[in-house]
């Protein structure tokens, strides 16, 4: 069992920066790739980024060099650096892991959820 709980959103202007923090609990947290999905209003819920147990990455093309995802084995934390924040950036973001391996971008790929953050980018 694996609990997920994100932090770190916020208000920010276009071109800022934001970092957003997941932490897990569970022992087999290193196991596990996890990734970070978010959902604007009106809109389905979508991939962003995912980091697998090795720590190999893997981006959508919309956040590929801006955004970079990390994780931190000790802390039991992932963690999402957003930069050159843009409007369309504004939604909340999601925290998710699974056990399984492989390119795993969508949502019923991942067992475990976090509740989200809100992250908003005024222009």
């Amino acid at each position: 069992q694996v609990q997920l709980v994100e932090s770190g959103g916020g208000l920010v202007q276009a071109g800022g920066s934001l970092r957003l923090s997941c932490a897990a609990s569970g022992d087999t947290f290193s196991r596990y790739t996890m990734s970070w999905f978010r959902q604007a209003p009106g809109q389905e819920r979508e991939f962003v980024a995912l980091i697998r147990r090795a720590s190999s990455t893997y981006y959508a093309d919309s956040v590929k060099g801006r955004f970079i995802i990390s994780r931190d084995r000790g802390q039991k934390t992932v963690y999402l650096q957003m930069n050159s924040l843009k409007p369309e950036d504004t939604a909340v973001y999601y925290c998710a892991a699974t056990p399984v391996l492989g390119l795993l971008i969508t949502l019923s790929d991942y067992e475990y959820w976090g509740q989200g953050t809100q992250v908003t980018v005024s222009s």
